[in-house]
C-alpha cells in the first residue's frame, strides 16, 4: 500500500473513530485497514492509535499527523481536478455539520438531491447545536445561524431568520396576548435549554436593549420538544423562525412581540479556504446555496 493511501486509511478511521467505520467507507475489509494502519505505525515510529474494546482515539502525535493527513489528501484531490479541468466531476467522501433542526428540515433533502446528482458521491452528515470546529473534526462544509467569528473559512451568506416568540391560538384565547415583553413574567413559558441557556430573554425597544427574566414552566432539552408543547397549547416559547415555519404556515403557531425582535441572524456556508475548491465542495456549496436562498422561510 502506498504512503497516500496509507494516509487515507488512516484519516478514515481516526475520524469514524472505528477500525470497521473506516473499512465501510472506504469500502474495504476491516483486516486489511487494521494492517494499513499497523504498517503505517511501524513506518513512522510512532503510535497513531489507541484502540480499547470500545473506542479507537488518535494519540497526541495522531492528532498532528491526522491534521498534516487531511491537508496533503485534499492538495493531492486539488491537483487532479486541476489536471481534469472544468470537467471534473465530485467524487469520493463529503463531511457536512449543520443545527439538528436546520439539517433535518433543509441540510438534508439537499444531500439526497446532490447524491442523486452525483453516484460517485457520499457524505457523511453531522447535525449538532453547538459550533463544530471544521478542521479540528475534519467536516468539509458547515453551515452556521449566526454572526461569525474572524476565520480562515470561506464564508457564503445564504440567508437570514429572527428569533421569535410564539404560542398556540387556543393559548393566546385563554391567556390573552402579551403586548409588551415585561407581560411574559404573567404568562407560562416553556424554555428550550439549546435556544435558552438563561433565564434572561433579550428584547429590542427601539435603539434599546429590553431584557426580561423568566420562570419557565416547562423547560425541555430539544427545540422539536418545545414546539411540541406550544402547539399543544400550553404556553410560550422562543425559537428561531425557521423551526417553526411549518406552524406558521398552517397557523398552529402564532408570532408575539414581533415589533420587539431583535437584529435578524445571518445564515452562512462555511467551507476551507482553498485556492481551487475541489469539485465536491463546490457542487455541495452551490446547490445548497441556491436551495436556501430560494426558501421563503430563510430569507
Amino acid at each position: 500500500m502506498d504512503r497516500l493511501q496509507a494516509m487515507t486509511v488512516f484519516v478514515a478511521v481516526a475520524e469514524e473513530e472505528s477500525f470497521a467505520g473506516g473499512a465501510r467507507r472506504l469500502g474495504m475489509s476491516p483486516p486489511s485497514v487494521t494492517r494499513a494502519v499497523a504498517a503505517l505505525e511501524e513506518r513512522l515510529g510512532v503510535k497513531l492509535l489507541n484502540r480499547t474494546t470500545r473506542y479507537v482515539r488518535a494519540t497526541d502525535a495522531g492528532l498532528r499527523y491526522l491534521e498534516d493527513a487531511r491537508r496533503i489528501i485534499a492538495e493531492v484531490d486539488e491537483a487532479d481536478e486541476l489536471a481534469a479541468g472544468i470537467h471534473a466531476q465530485p467524487r469520493g467522501h463529503l463531511a457536512i455539520t449543520a443545527p439538528v433542526l436546520f439539517g433535518k428540515m433543509f441540510v438534508t433533502p439537499g444531500i439526497v438531491v446532490y447524491l442523486e446528482r452525483y453516484p460517485d458521491m457520499d457524505v457523511s452528515a453531522l447535525y449538532l447545536d453547538r459550533v463544530v470546529n471544521l478542521m479540528e473534526e475534519g467536516i468539509d462544509v458547515g453551515i452556521r445561524i449566526g454572526e461569525l467569528p474572524d476565520s480562515s473559512m470561506k464564508a457564503l451568506r445564504v440567508g437570514t431568520v429572527r428569533r421569535v416568540l410564539c404560542a398556540a391560538p387556543a393559548y393566546l384565547e385563554q391567556y390573552g396576548v402579551p403586548l409588551e415583553p415585561e407581560e411574559l413574567t404573567k404568562h407560562r413559558i416553556i424554555a428550550a435549554s439549546g435556544v435558552t441557556p438563561s433565564i434572561e430573554w433579550r428584547f429590542q425597544r427601539g435603539q434599546n436593549p429590553c431584557p426580561v427574566r423568566i420562570k419557565p414552566r416547562l423547560t425541555v432539552s430539544s427545540n422539536d420538544a418545545a414546539i411540541e408543547a406550544a402547539v399543544a397549547g400550553f404556553g410560550i416559547t422562543r425559537l428561531i423562525s425557521y423551526q417553526i415555519a411549518p406552524q406558521l404556515a398552517d397557523g398552529r403557531l402564532k408570532i408575539l412581540l414581533g415589533e420587539y425582535e431583535r437584529t435578524p441572524l445571518p445564515i452562512h456556508i462555511l467551507h476551507r479556504e482553498s485556492r481551487y475548491p475541489s469539485a465536491k465542495i463546490r457542487a455541495f456549496v452551490d446547490l445548497m446555496a441556491e436551495r436556501l436562498r430560494a426558501d421563503p422561510s430563510l430569507n
